[in-house]
């Protein structure tokens, strides 16, 4: 699943944190857009060996994952925050096309945004769903410092960062922290906060692997998902698919809002009016 947006674009990157500041350490301030590692070094979860000396991967072999966080404009009522994940094929990651598009619209409406940058190809989607759920206890650790109610905080993800989004919540999520994955991991502080999200958001995605979307009931209730937002167009080749899993969303016993561009392609992005609705939708299920 990948973005309809040029190449150039997809590869401009957020900048990096500036030093070594780690969410761990981090005292943010919420009025200014912030930069922080999501793992100490030389304590970063993985089953993935990464060879020094290997080429041809959209990140360095010594690739940190970060999050950036973006802040509610100041006069605008926080609501709550987003975690947002881009899309790429779990070859990169659309910053540009995708999250930041999102991110200055949904900043307005009262949400706090916070961009991770999680681990691609060939790392594992557990091991990026483990930077998914870091970024979540960071923001319930500095809830009170964002202006947040701990339990207000949603994951939404577009392609490839929808379905990794989906696998925070099916494997990382709660109490899991990195020693999941990794026995070597040395829990710390942070782990101690559960990675909690009250809602997930699907734009041009679903929970499954790549490319092809469970339709596993059974599984898909033993994950015990959250409240989940789906938007896609009908010109996305993975339209059927769409469709097919949210059919089973009832059975499943989760609830679901669906918005369907017509004539759509898949990768628009924060385009098409939708993200007024999600972030309307975010407000009731937060309520």
């Amino acid at each position: 699943m990948s973005s309809s947006f040029s190449t150039s674009t997809m590869n401009r990157r957020p900048p990096l944190p500036e030093g070594n500041q780690t969410v761990l350490a981090a005292v943010p301030n919420p009025k200014q857009t912030e930069v922080y590692y999501l793992w100490e070094e030389e304590n970063m979860p993985a089953e993935t060996t990464i060879n020094p000396e290997r080429t041809g991967y959209y990140d360095p072999p010594d690739f940190r994952p970060y999050v950036t966080v973006l802040p509610v404009p100041e006069g605008i009522q926080v609501k709550g925050a987003v975690v947002l994940l881009a899309g790429g094929a779990f070859q990169l990651r659309g910053d540009y096309t995708d999250t930041l598009p999102t991110a200055v619209q949904l900043r307005e409406y009262g949400y706090v945004c916070l961009i991770v940058d999680y681990r691609l190809r060939p790392y594992s989607q557990e091991e990026g769903a483990l930077d998914v759920g870091r970024a979540v206890r960071f923001i319930r650790k500095n809830a009170e410092i964002y202006g947040i109610d701990s339990r207000n905080i949603a994951v939404m993800g577009y392609s490839a960062g929808g379905i990794q989004a989906g696998e925070f919540f099916i494997s990382a999520d709660r109490d899991v922290n990195g020693s999941y994955l990794d026995d070597d991991y040395q829990p710390d502080e942070l782990d101690e906060i559960p990675a909690e999200a009250s809602a997930c958001g699907m734009i041009y995605s679903f929970y499954g692997r790549l490319s092809v979307a469970s339709l596993d009931v059974e599984a898909l209730q033993e994950a015990e998902l959250p409240p989940t937002f789906y938007c896609y167009g009908t010109e996305d080749p993975f339209y059927q698919q769409f469709e097919a899993q949210v059919e089973l969303m009832d059975e499943v016993g989760i609830d679901t809002k669906t918005i369907v561009l017509d004539n759509w392609p898949h990768g628009f992005g924060g385009n098409g009016g939708w993200v007024g609705d999600y972030a309307a939708w975010l407000r009731e299920i937060f309520a």
